[in-house]
């Protein structure tokens, strides 16, 4: 059923986590093929200037050999944040947890890192808060690669 209405988009950016060029494909929503405009349906890794549920354009790239992002159309009002666990005992699927309390969707990529959506709606203090606290104690590491106007301030 993914693949019907959703297909695999290649985006190419510098990522500041990982200090050089990065290639990450992603799903998206297809919300309109004929136009080139799709939903991003993932939450991003390594910090490109998309956030889930964004509109963008996308088209075939011939050195690519795929679909290639290109520009954001609409944004979500979604932000991005990146965690890092620097100490046990404290367990990823804790504080994984704890966020998705607070409104938060969550991929990780290993034990120690993983990604967290903070949709539109959901405000960002408590969230903030918690993780700044985290990081006080030297228990995480987070960055924000992208914030939204709703959630920034």
């Amino acid at each position: 059923m993914q693949e019907e209405s959703h297909t695999k988009v290649l985006f190419r950016y510098y990522s500041d986590v990982l200090e050089e060029e990065t290639v990450e494909t992603m799903w998206a929503l297809i919300v309109d093929k004929e136009n080139g405009l799709y939903q991003l349906d993932s939450i991003p890794f390594y910090g490109p200037d998309i956030a889930p549920d964004d509109i963008f354009y996308a088209e075939h790239d011939s050195d690519e050999k795929m679909l290639t992002f290109r520009e954001v159309r609409q944004r979500s009002g979604s932000s991005v944040v990146q965690v890092v666990l620097m100490k046990e005992p404290y367990k990823t699927s804790e504080l994984r947890e704890q966020l998705a309390v607070l409104g938060c969707i969550t991929e990780g990529l290993s034990n120690r890192y993983f990604v967290v959506e903070i949709p539109a709606a959901v405000n960002y203090n408590p969230i903030y808060s918690l993780l700044k606290a985290l990081m006080d104690e030297g228990r995480i590491e987070f960055a924000e690669p992208f914030i939204s106007s709703q959630h920034a301030g």
